[in-house]
């Protein structure tokens, strides 16, 4: 048995709701990643993603209007930093004293899950064998990021459930989080629509109203 594997139960699936507190950042160190500072370990945490404003300098709007995933936090109680993965290699952008910030979103947890199953994702097969070839050979499409599904009850009340819905309702994109109970890097945050969503569940004997709920993921996954 694997001494490092990870056990499965306590992993939590949020969605992203509406924007939360917008919370004042105190210092850039311009790279890639991007490292901001923010005193006390304010409302941000690992895998949030925040919309950032209020940065000044000559390449300000490189930031500025931006989403990012919050990478690589640190827990010590003297070092406020974080990572994002924009790249400012070689841009002027400095802080704002009390007015740049980045704003979370507040995310809400999808209750009433017994599993979440990934399909990996898969790179189509570009063939370019030519008459000098001996063999066939192949170079790697673009990867198909593949799906996340999960079992469910089908509980009304739930409201992590009642958001994809509407996600699913309004055909948007949202963002999400996977968080595993352990591991170096346990949040992993991605886009995806709701591709289906079980408006009436799944009803037996001596059973409970439940359901499937199948994520089509777009774009990449950040590891954080």
């Amino acid at each position: 048995m694997s001494t490092a594997a990870i056990p499965s139960q306590g992993t939590t699936l949020h969605i992203a709701g509406t924007a939360a507190t917008p919370e004042v950042l105190t210092a850039i160190t311009a790279g890639y990643p991007t490292i901001l500072a923010i005193t006390g370990h304010a409302g941000v945490a690992n895998g949030d993603v925040i919309a950032l404003a209020g940065f000044t300098g000559a390449d300000a709007t490189t930031l500025n209007g931006q989403t990012a995933v919050v990478k690589n936090y640190a827990t010590g109680a003297t070092n406020d930093t974080f990572a994002i993965d924009i790249n400012t290699v070689g841009k002027t952008i400095t802080i704002d004293t009390g007015v740049t910030t980045a704003t979370p979103s507040a995310w809400v947890k999808v209750g009433q899950l017994t599993d979440i199953k990934g399909t990996s994702d898969t790179s189509p097969d570009i063939e370019v064998t030519d008459l000098d070839s001996t063999t066939k050979e192949y170079l790697p499409g673009l990867p198909d990021t593949g799906t996340v599904t999960m079992s469910v009850f089908c509980v009304d009340s739930d409201t992590g459930l009642a958001a994809m819905e509407a996600a699913f309702d309004a055909r948007v994109v949202k963002t999400f989080k996977v968080t595993y109970p352990s591991g170096s890097t346990p949040v992993r945050t991605f886009n995806a629509f709701v591709k289906s969503f079980p408006k009436i569940g799944d009803a037996s004997k001596d059973g409970v109203v439940s359901g499937s709920v199948e994520l089509k993921r777009s774009g990449t996954v950040t590891k954080s």
